[in-house]
């Protein structure tokens, strides 16, 4: 079974909400990235580079709770399309079969593809509107 984490999409206050949920839980950030460290043809606009691309707060029990600054590109954040569950599978065979199987009849947002960060990426809402992320760390299989 792979890892299933949250992910949550914010307006420009991720770094606010991490903060808060990092004063809650305890620990330290593994990876911030900010837009700005991004590959020039993902920045967006330079008014939004250091809003947050990337975030992630391990969680006691192996959780890690993972959010970003969503961009403005990809449709206004709302309740309902704040929240995805994403699944860290072993290898890009195992993340191919998740993603057939629960994008079937849904909305595919990003194909399965290699991602510029080094991993096996794809994101869709299910036919049920639950947004998913598939990300295969390190990409072993490139």
């Amino acid at each position: 079974m792979p890892a299933m984490n949250p992910y949550l999409n914010f307006s420009g206050n991720t770094e606010e909400a991490f903060n808060f949920y990092k004063s809650v839980f305890g620990g330290e950030f593994t990876m911030i990235g900010r837009y700005k460290d991004m590959p020039e043809e993902y920045r967006g606009p330079e008014s939004g580079w250091n809003k947050i691309m990337h975030i992630s707060l391990p969680i006691k029990g192996g959780n890690v709770l993972m959010g970003s600054d969503a961009p403005e590109h990809m449709g206004k954040v709302i309740v309902g399309n704040n929240v995805h569950i994403s699944l860290t599978p072993d290898s890009k065979e195992e993340a191919d079969k998740l993603f057939s199987g629960l994008s079937a009849g849904g909305n595919i947002i990003m194909p399965m593809a290699d991602a510029f960060w080094g991993a096996y990426f794809g994101m869709f809402i299910d036919k049920f509107g639950i947004s998913w992320m598939i990300n295969v760390e390190n990409n072993p299989n490139k």
